[in-house]
């Protein structure tokens, strides 16, 4: 259930009671509930789509996607994650027919008991929907022309240095045109990553690892395996990679943040992180999580491929720019950008989730766990090109292969139903956008302390 290649890749043996011939096994919420690879049952995952079961306990380390992903909805019914991520569905299924190991028992309904069905049936009915009005297609001008003004940008870059020289004035000019064309490039390898740009996805991650290798400098495979678990369960402690900086960092949300006050852990001082946010994770957290540590697996697995199209970037930024800098203001010029880039980002991704409701795994539908850890800012140009259309992050994260340009006519659609069912739908301007990360760090850091002290 991962947004990446379907390869052949090799699968267990296919179980008898699949074949033809024979009945398939039946089973209740209750017996998939206890196989999630922990605890009980330890070795055993199994997991449900479409109201068939199948046992991923020896397939998940070999799944295209990464073991993380599929583990995280072992013992869960993972229809609508699976509907989500896969593009060419028929084939995944032609792999998943040796997993499967029967089906739920007739009285049992087609989700936990748990879930509101109607929420859920409700939900897929929209996605039907916007796969009748063509909201899945990409329009391939619109990507053209996003790629033409990256390229447009970095070439202003150069051309500031070479053309008015290298004093602060244009050395600062250069400097941002060369942030914006790199964070306009990363939403660029973004949509790559989600199979959104081209009709089939081996297209998709062949340009990706140009774009996020070649023009970013940074690792294909490190950041789709990570990402796609931060969109599978987002906000879910323990399951979103976008959270572990959680305790040794930061704190995040009430429920962890009260817990680690309860559990007399201080390995920070969280009552302040409002105040050294501004000089870790903002200008930080792109030059050593998002390069040094890629940098590092990339290496450790042996990702050849990958490390080759991070040193072209390299190469390339150094042909290009050290005639112009000499190699000291070089290295100025590119921790520089690197900086900035990395306070964009920041700024960009935190803001629609950080506010959000942060806790462990609860097991909801998708379309709750996505509108509970995510929100939106309001529309317009500016916004919608600063934030390379992630202002739309709830549909975002609803629809992941879902082209970014569609965004804006899918939104009245969720609106709706988040009416329908008594949801919020949150949607904020900008800069109010902005000062919630800060005010959400804030009374994070307090509610440790409150515990800390006193619980």
């Amino acid at each position: 259930m991962a947004l990446q290649p379907e390869p052949e890749v090799k699968v267990a043996k296919k179980n008898p009671e699949s074949s033809v011939g024979f009945s398939p096994r039946r089973f209740t919420w209750e017996e998939i509930g206890l196989r999630t690879g922990q605890g009980h049952l330890q070795q055993e995952r199994w997991l449900v789509i479409d109201r068939k079961v199948y046992d991923i306990s020896q397939f998940y380390q070999q799944h295209p996607g990464g073991a993380r992903v599929i583990s995280h909805y072992a013992g869960q019914d993972a229809t609508d994650a699976f509907v989500a991520f896969h593009v060419n569905k028929a084939l995944v299924r032609k792999y998943m027919s040796s997993l499967l190991i029967g089906e739920l028992a007739p009285d049992q309904i087609s989700m936990e008991p748990s879930k509101n069905k109607l929420l859920v049936e409700d939900f897929r009915e929209l996605r039907a929907t916007i796969e009748r009005m063509g909201l899945m297609n990409p329009n391939s001008l619109f990507f053209f022309l996003n790629f033409l003004h990256i390229l447009l940008l970095e070439a202003a870059s150069w051309i500031a240095l070479w053309y008015f020289g290298t004093s602060l004035v244009p050395f600062l000019i250069s400097a941002v045109l060369l942030t914006t064309s790199q964070t306009q490039a990363g939403y660029l390898h973004h949509d790559m990553g989600h199979l959104s740009v081209f009709s089939k996805p081996k297209w998709n991650h062949m340009v990706q690892k140009f774009m996020i290798g070649q023009l970013l400098g940074m690792a294909a495979n490190w950041w789709n395996l990570r990402h796609i678990q931060h969109h599978a369960k987002p906000n879910c402690f323990r399951k979103d990679p976008d959270l572990n900086m959680h305790s040794s960092l930061f704190t995040f949300g009430k429920v962890l943040s009260v817990e680690l006050g309860m559990k007399k852990k201080k390995f920070m001082p969280y009552n302040h992180q409002h105040k050294y946010f501004f000089v870790t994770m903002l200008p930080f957290l792109i030059p050593i999580f998002f390069l040094y540590f890629p940098l590092k697996r990339t290496i450790h697995r042996k990702n050849w491929m990958d490390l080759a199209w991070m040193l072209s970037f390299y190469i390339r930024f150094f042909l290009t720019y050290e005639p112009l800098l000499g190699v000291k203001s070089l290295l100025g010029f590119y921790l520089l950008i690197r900086v900035l880039e990395s306070i964009w980002f920041v700024w960009e991704s935190q803001m629609s989730h950080i506010p959000m409701n942060i806790d462990y795994d609860k097991n909801l539908d998708w379309f709750s766990t996505q509108l509970q850890a995510t929100c939106n800012v309001d529309q317009s140009l500016f916004n919608d090109w600063f934030t390379g259309h992630l202002n739309f992050h709830i549909e975002h994260h609803l629809f992941p292969t879902m082209p970014r340009h569609n965004y804006w006519k899918v939104a009245p659609l969720v609106k709706s139903l988040c009416a329908k069912h008594d949801i919020d739908y949150h949607c904020k301007p900008l800069l109010t956008a902005f000062a919630d990360v800060v005010h959400t760090l804030k009374d994070s850091g307090e509610f440790w302390l409150d515990a800390y002290l006193h619980k």
